[in-house]
C-alpha cells in the first residue's frame, strides 16, 4: 500500500525491459524503447530502461547512468548467448521488484520471472510481440519454451499490447480480450532521401527491389531470389542481411541468386537504409508470421510499393499498398507486374503513405501507450507537461 501511494503522489515512473538497451542499435523493440523513452521523458515521466551488458566478470551488477533524461541501467553479465539473456532478465525483474514504477516487458522471452515481479506488487504490461512458437526456424524443445513463457506472460501481466488485430485474436485464446489493447508499430514519414548510397551499390532508382529481413526461412529468402533469378531482368533485387559461412539455408540462396541479385551484407546505417526503400521500385516482405513488422511499417512511411506474402499479418498491414505472393510462380508474377505497370506502382506507392499516416504514427502510437500507462500505474496526468507533437517524428 505504501508502494502505491508513493506511486500517485509522485510524478508517473517506468521501467522498460526485454531490450538489450538503448540507444537503439538492434532493431525494432529497441528503436521503439528509444521513442518511448525520450517522448514520456520530455512529457515529465521518470524513465528507466535496463542495458545488458556484457563482461568477462561482474564488477558492478546494476549501475545507472543518464541519456538525454532518461535513467540507463546498466546489469553486467558474464556469460553469452541464451543463458546471457535469461541472467539478464532476471537480474532485471529482481531490480525492477524494488522500484515503486510501472513495469513495461518488451516480448515474453524471459517471461518466466514476471510471476516475482507481481508478486512484489509491480504493475506490467507486456507488449506480446509476435507468435514466437510458432517460427519454422526453432526446435521443438526451444519452441515448447516459448510456448510455456507466453502463458505466463498472459496471466502474470495487468495489461497486454498486441501490435495488430490477429494477435490481439490470438492473445483472446489467453485471456479475455479486455486484457489486451492493440497498438501498432510507427513509422517515420520519408518525404526525400539522397541518391549516393544508392548508387554507391551500382542501383539506378526505381531500377531495383529491396528486402530487409533475417535471412531465416520465415521470412521466405529463397523464395524471393529464385523467383527473381528466373530470368533477365534488367533490373536488380538488393538482399540486405548477414550471410553464414556454415549455415545451410544462406548457402542454398546464394547458389540460387542470378547475376542481377546483391548482397551487400547487414547496413546499419539508418539513412543509407532509408536512400534504399526510397528509391526502390518496390520493397519486398517475405515475412509469413509475426505482428506488425517494422520493417514493414518503415516501408509504408517511405511510401513503397510493397510486394508481401499472403497472410492476415501483411494484409492488414499494408493494405492496398501491396501486391500480394504465396509461392515462387506467384512471387516472380509480382516482379513482373510492377517492373511492367507504373500505374500499379505509383498507386500503392500512394496507398502506402495514406495507410502509414492513418495507422503507424509515432505520435498516435506513443500517445496509446502513455494513457494505457497512466491508467496502470492510477497516475496523476496533470503534473505532465503538455505532449511534444514533433518529437515522435524526429
Amino acid at each position: 500500500e505504501k508502494v502505491e501511494s508513493a506511486m500517485n503522489q509522485a510524478r508517473p515512473s517506468l521501467l522498460i525491459l526485454g531490450t538489450r538497451g538503448i540507444p537503439a542499435s538492434h532493431g525494432g523493440f529497441e528503436t521503439f524503447a528509444e521513442k518511448l523513452a525520450l517522448f514520456l521523458a520530455k512529457r515529465g515521466w521518470h524513465v528507466g530502461v535496463y542495458c545488458q551488458e556484457e563482461v568477462e566478470h561482474v564488477t558492478e551488477e546494476v549501475r545507472s547512468t543518464t541519456w538525454q533524461g532518461v535513467e540507463l541501467i546498466h546489469v553486467q553479465v558474464a556469460s553469452t548467448g541464451p543463458r546471457a539473456t535469461l541472467e539478464f532478465d532476471w537480474k532485471c525483474v529482481r531490480h525492477a521488484a524494488t522500484r515503486p514504477s510501472v513495469c513495461l516487458v518488451l516480448g515474453y522471452n524471459g517471461a518466466i520471472f514476471l510471476p516475482y515481479l507481481k508478486a512484489k506488487g509491480r504493475k506490467i504490461m507486456t507488449n506480446m510481440d509476435g507468435i514466437e512458437w510458432k517460427r519454422a526456424k526453432w526446435s521443438l524443445p526451444i519452441k515448447a519454451w516459448f510456448w510455456l513463457n507466453e502463458w505466463i506472460a498472459a496471466w502474470s501481466s495487468d495489461r497486454l499490447v498486441a501490435d495488430h488485430p490477429a494477435i490481439a485474436d490470438h492473445l483472446a485464446t489467453r485471456r479475455p480480450r479486455t486484457s489486451t489493447v492493440m497498438i501498432p508499430y510507427g513509422g517515420v514519414p520519408v518525404r526525400s532521401a539522397p541518391t549516393a548510397p544508392v548508387e554507391a551499390l551500382g542501383l539506378q532508382p526505381d531500377r531495383y527491389f529491396v528486402s530487409i529481413a533475417r535471412i531465416e526461412p520465415d521470412n521466405s529468402i529463397l523464395t524471393l531470389v529464385k523467383a527473381f533469378s528466373r530470368k533477365k531482368r534488367n533490373a536488380k533485387l538488393v538482399v540486405l542481411g548477414t550471410f553464414m559461412d556454415g549455415n545451410v539455408y544462406h548457402q542454398e540462396i546464394l547458389k540460387a541468386a542470378s547475376d542481377e541479385v546483391i548482397f551487400p551484407g547487414a547496413i546499419y546505417d539508418e539513412r543509407a537504409v532509408q536512400a534504399l526503400r526510397f528509391h526502390a521500385r518496390a520493397y519486398v516482405h517475405g515475412h509469413t508470421v509475426g505482428g506488425t513488422n517494422p520493417s514493414l511499417v518503415e516501408s509504408l512511411a517511405a511510401g513503397n510499393c510493397v510486394i508481401a506474402h499472403d497472410n492476415k499479418y501483411n494484409r492488414w498491414t499494408a493494405g492496398e499498398a501491396a501486391v500480394f505472393f504465396s509461392d515462387e510462380t506467384s512471387c516472380e508474377a509480382g516482379f513482373e507486374r510492377l517492373l511492367r505497370d507504373d500505374v500499379v506502382v505509383r498507386r500503392a506507392q500512394s496507398a502506402a503513405r495514406v495507410r502509414a499516416e492513418t495507422e503507424f504514427t509515432w505520435d498516435k502510437v506513443l500517445t496509446t501507450y502513455e494513457g494505457e500507462l497512466l491508467a496502470l500505474g492510477s497516475f496523476d496526468r496533470d503534473v505532465l507537461k503538455s505532449p511534444p507533437r514533433a518529437l515522435a517524428g524526429e
